[in-house]
């Protein structure tokens, strides 16, 4: 089933740091500077706590007894589109689901949800999309796997540094002076600069509260 756009202008708490950039001090006779390297692409990855889905039967039950199909998200792979020509940097994710029922007695197609967001400075959820994988059981077999994909989108402009804040990151100092020993990324209106341009496209189940609150305590 193909994925369902739905608008999600909420904030999560959503477990995955880090920017997609990287930066090194760049000293010379010339002066210091620092070189910053980043791109508009997303950072991937899945928010801790929903990389597994557990469902029980009857569905009611949380007794181990009760366990009825267990699956795990892995091998999660990116591709970015950042040829500069598009307004929208989009990435394809790709992502294995193992799957593991308790019974064997007859073939049977298992429907798993799973969704993937795009988040803009690290608590925002500016676009949400939920989709579904099959995964089918052969008669007598208790293991399974399947393969899923998503696409995220985020907007060039909004992932972009502007050309002040990239100068002020950038910009040369001259070793030996107090400049040279500040960190640009120290100034607030720099650092929310960076933060707001700072996007991550996270997949991971479609978990019910009940599910959610399992994972957190199992």
């Amino acid at each position: 089933m193909s994925p369902r756009f739905l608008a999600a202008p909420i904030a999560l708490a959503l477990v995955l740091g880090g920017c997609a950039s990287r930066g090194e001090l760049d000293i010379s006779e010339s002066g210091a500077g620092v070189t910053a390297v980043r791109t508009p692409c997303p950072t991937v990855g899945v928010p801790a706590g929903t990389g597994d889905l557990t469902t029980f039967d009857p569905a009611t039950s949380r007794e181990a007894t009760a366990i009825d199909v267990v699956a795990a998200m892995t091998d999660v792979r990116s591709t970015c589109n950042n040829d500069g020509a598009s307004p929208q940097v989009v990435t394809n994710i790709t992502f294995t689901v193992l799957a593991r029922r308790t019974r064997a007695d007859g073939a049977r197609d298992v429907t798993l949800p799973y969704f993937v967001t795009v988040v803009q400075g690290g608590n925002a959820v500016v676009a949400k999309r939920v989709g579904r994988v099959v995964v089918h059981f052969d008669a007598g077999q208790t293991r399974a796997s399947t393969n899923g994909s998503a696409t995220a989108s985020v907007d060039r402009s909004a992932a972009t540094l502007s050309d002040e804040v990239k100068r002020r990151i950038t910009e040369k100092r001259k070793a030996g002076r107090e400049s040279a020993a500040v960190d640009p990324l120290s100034a607030p209106d720099v650092r929310n600069a960076v933060l707001r341009a700072t996007f991550e496209a996270l997949v991971g189940f479609q978990l019910t509260d009940d599910q959610l609150k399992y994972n957190a305590t199992r």
